[in-house]
């Protein structure tokens, strides 16, 4: 089957969406930006086209009935197991690189080392099955990350438990994590689904004495070759990517088609990513009329919230509920982010409540784009909020809020697939180029 691949190479994540020739999204693959675009590139693109293949085998079971209302229990239950096969084989990969990486490095240390590498290891892939199981909360679905946190607590256990240095083992971890998350596993993805349907059928034991009924469909789909027929890549660093310029599309142009997409009534657009603040204005086909865009300074972009989040000592994904627990909001002069730091270490000394200052905090953050807004040439009906601010709920609450005291009651559009929109047009023009306009691939190569 034909399909269209949008990516989008963003400061902070590289995002790819894969549509068909109907433009139904098949699927949708994130992964963190590397200094290594093309590797970025190439797993965004590989998960998208797992999340393709997921979304395929859901349409070939469906029609079968074969689950009679278990469907959804099963494809989750196949998506888990899956996610565990793949986490299971880059776990033995970096073990085999930091043992690797071990060899000689601490003298007379070394072999204690090395044996402490393998119980660490050994330890991580017995608890790995419960990072997977149904309701297992996860900060981040990004091997780095997963792989990452168990490591330092486990490692630090075993460490103790051996004698030895826990900084070799960090040093260790750090020196061996980039050449197993730069891998691409996409010729594993076949072998990893067949694994997962086993581990699926004995999670769900009733759907066992169907197997054949379900297995049929899912082979059919896994025995259907998807033809990329197009790509389109855009985003921060889309000059990196391997593409010819006949493939690249500016993320303006992407952010507001793709906006468009997601709702045909958007008028305006505004997209707070890690490195920039875009704000678009479309007509009623998603053609960009004008923008202004900040990627000059921190403040008024995610990488404002980072720095915030590492001057709390938070992860990112828990100033949006801090905030939310606000009393009130306190006012934060500062545009500077360096500046807005200063300004939250005075609130606190003086007893400021963290809830209240990160109220302020994200106001502060909206207030910018609201600047942007009006210099693009204001706010029209239908407003529509994309990029990973847009998941942060005291940030949307903020927006809210400052477009009702400016511009009045609003529809205002905000998908929790909204971190795609760039990588979705980006596809749409990928479909355009074909259909419409009756390009082939090759001027991609």
């Amino acid at each position: 089957m034909r399909c269209f691949i949008g990516i989008d190479l963003g400061s902070t994540t590289t995002k790819a969406v894969v549509i068909d020739e109907e433009r139904n999204v098949l699927g949708r693959g994130i992964t963190n930006s590397r200094s290594n675009y093309d590797t970025a590139a190439a797993v965004a693109k590989t998960e998208a086209l797992v999340s393709a293949r997921f979304q395929l085998f859901r349409d070939a079971l469906g029609r079968t009935k074969a689950l009679n209302g278990g469907l959804d229990t099963f494809i989750e239950q196949l998506e888990r197991d899956f996610r565990l096969e793949q986490f299971l084989e880059q776990l033995a990969d970096l073990e085999e690189v930091c043992v690797r990486n071990a060899e000689g490095r601490f003298g007379r240390d070394t072999q204690a080392v090395q044996a402490a590498l393998v119980e660490t290891f050994k330890r991580l892939g017995t608890e790995a099955p419960e990072l997977f199981a149904p309701g297992a909360k996860r900060k981040s679905d990004f091997f780095r990350d997963i792989a990452g946190s168990r490591y330092l607590a486990i490692g630090e256990a075993v460490a103790k438990d051996a004698e030895v240095s826990y900084d070799h083992l960090l040093n260790v971890f750090d020196r061996s994590i980039i050449e197993v998350e730069n891998r691409v596993y996409g010729d594993t993805v076949n072998r990893h689904l067949l694994a997962a349907m086993d581990r699926t059928f004995k999670a769900l034991p009733d759907t066992a004495a169907k197997g054949e009924r379900i297995r049929a469909p899912i082979k059919g789909v896994l025995d259907t070759p998807i033809e990329e027929t197009y790509v389109v890549g855009t985003g921060y660093g889309r000059a990196r990517l391997p593409f010819s310029k006949e493939h690249i599309r500016s993320e303006i142009l992407c952010h507001g088609l793709g906006a468009h997409v997601m709702y045909p009534g958007t008028a305006t657009v505004l997209d707070i990513g890690g490195q920039d603040t875009k704000a678009i204005q479309v007509d009623k086909a998603g053609i960009v009329e004008s923008f202004q865009m900040n990627d000059r300074c921190a403040a008024g972009c995610g990488r404002y919230l980072g720095y915030i989040a590492d001057e709390m000592n938070l992860g990112l994904h828990e100033l949006g509920p801090l905030a939310m627990k606000a009393t009130k909001t306190i006012k934060i002069n500062s545009t500077c982010t360096v500046f807005a730091g200063a300004e939250l270490r005075d609130r606190l000394a003086i007893g400021d409540r963290r809830e209240d200052i990160m109220a302020g905090l994200h106001r502060a953050i909206i207030l910018r784009a609201m600047s942007i807004l009006a210099r693009s040439g204001g706010i029209r009906n239908e407003f529509t909020f994309t990029g990973g601010v847009a998941k942060n709920e005291a940030a949307v609450k903020a927006l809210r809020d400052l477009i009702f005291e400016n511009y009045g009651e609003m529809t205002i559009n905000i998908n929790p697939d909204s971190i795609y929109t760039g990588a979705l047009g980006g596809a749409t023009f990928a479909w355009r180029a074909v259909v419409e306009e009756g390009k082939t691939a090759e001027a991609r190569k």
